[in-house]
């Protein structure tokens, strides 16, 4: 069986669909799939240089190939002409096409290439049903739901959704839809990090490190992070706060967030890295003690998952929409969008850490057991032949 892997970039700056791409890709073939990429040269974002990579030619990577392609024109879309250009003469070849993204004018025109060749395509939209992420926007949003995503959300032969809570709120515009549940992956860090996180950033040892590692966006719910732990130090709860990520979409809300905690009475007790990857953020995850992500909305939230498997205790808000996998398996706190319960949920945390790794066994067993690539690599396999 053949498949088409389409997203608009394979970023290096941080995951999101890429993670889900490179981690599902090898679980694929794995499971007897031929796997083939399609994504463009772009590194995520606007201001960021293009990846350097060989264009327009198979790169061989745990048995799958990427094939990248310029951005031309528009590069600040992840536009590529030539890549739909391929995908029309190539299509035929494919058994099933599964385009990750909406509302990007590049898979949108890949779905309805799809459509013209007869190729069954899956839709991923990565969150951008859910109403809040369709708010944003949402004049322009309308005119491309009625010129394009309303027809490629109709000739799809599935959705894919990566939580039962994501598929519960998200838009179809009247359409009925095929549903597919399959949650993103995690991979267990084969890295052996020494502990020299604390020492790194002078960190005390016998101080609980809560760790916030993901994207700086106005949607993680940093607003109610940072008066929360404002509330909790004026407790005198010890604690040392991390905030590990970039947004470089957005620097001068990244620049406000730094320059907040800068003049908070948090600034003693607070490090800011930037942006982690590899054997730093294997090392800083399994330096911290507590995780923590108050997002507003989160389709999955593949930061919350990486913490689970490095068997980290979370606190996350019911917008998160694994909160449930998170209650019933005890793998951590589950609070309200709202700033009096984030910081009950922390202070119970902080105050019962012998609690907290109990919590943090309970993330690994449930991540390994439910979040694992080859798990789902073998269901994804099962859905592609009916698809088929």
């Amino acid at each position: 069986m053949k498949i088409l892997q389409i997203v608009p970039s394979i970023s290096l700056i941080y995951g999101g669909p890429s993670q889900m791409i490179l981690g599902l890709a090898p679980a694929l073939t794995k499971h007897g799939a031929k796997v083939t990429i399609l994504t463009t040269d772009s590194n995520g974002d606007s201001g960021q240089k293009p990846l350097d990579v060989p264009l327009q030619q198979p790169i061989y990577e745990d048995g799958y190939e990427i094939i990248y392609f310029r951005c031309s024109p528009f590069r600040r879309y992840k536009f590529s002409l030539s890549l739909l250009k391929w995908l029309n003469q190539h299509a035929h070849e494919y058994d099933v096409a599964h385009i990750h993204a909406l509302f990007s004018p590049v898979t949108s025109a890949a779905a309805a290439i799809c459509r013209k060749n007869k190729l069954p395509y899956i839709l991923r939209p990565l969150g951008t049903l859910d109403p809040a992420d369709l708010h944003k926007k949402s004049f322009l949003k309308k005119i491309y739901v009625a010129v394009l995503e309303r027809a490629n959300i109709a000739g799809a032969s599935a959705l894919h959704f990566t939580s039962n809570q994501e598929a519960k709120v998200s838009e179809r515009f009247g359409i009925k839809t095929r549903d597919i549940i399959l949650p993103n992956g995690v991979t267990p860090s084969t890295v052996n990090a020494d502990n020299t996180i604390r020492s790194q950033y002078k960190i005390p040892e016998n101080v609980p490190l809560l760790l916030f590692m993901s994207r700086i966006d106005p949607k993680k719910g940093l607003d109610l992070l940072i008066p929360a732990l404002e509330k909790i130090k004026a407790q005198n709860i010890d604690f040392h706060f991390v905030l590990a990520g970039t947004n470089p979409q957005d620097p001068n809300y990244e620049a406000s967030i730094r320059t907040k905690l800068e003049n908070s009475v948090l600034h003693t007790n607070t490090t800011i890295t930037g942006f982690v990857t590899g054997a730093s953020k294997s090392a800083l995850l399994q330096a911290s003690d507590l995780f923590v992500l108050p997002s507003y909305y989160e389709n999955f939230g593949i930061a919350v998952a990486e913490a689970m498997v490095a068997s980290k205790p979370v606190v996350i808000s019911d917008q998160v929409h694994i909160w449930n996998d998170i209650y019933n398996s005890q793998s951590g706190w589950v609070c309200k969008t709202e700033v009096n319960s984030l910081t009950n949920s922390l202070i119970e945390a902080l105050q019962n850490l012998e609690e907290c790794k109990n919590r943090g066994a309970n993330a690994r067993n449930f991540a390994l057991n439910n979040y694992s690539w080859d798990a789902i690599g073998h269901q994804m396999v099962e859905i592609y032949k009916q698809l088929a």
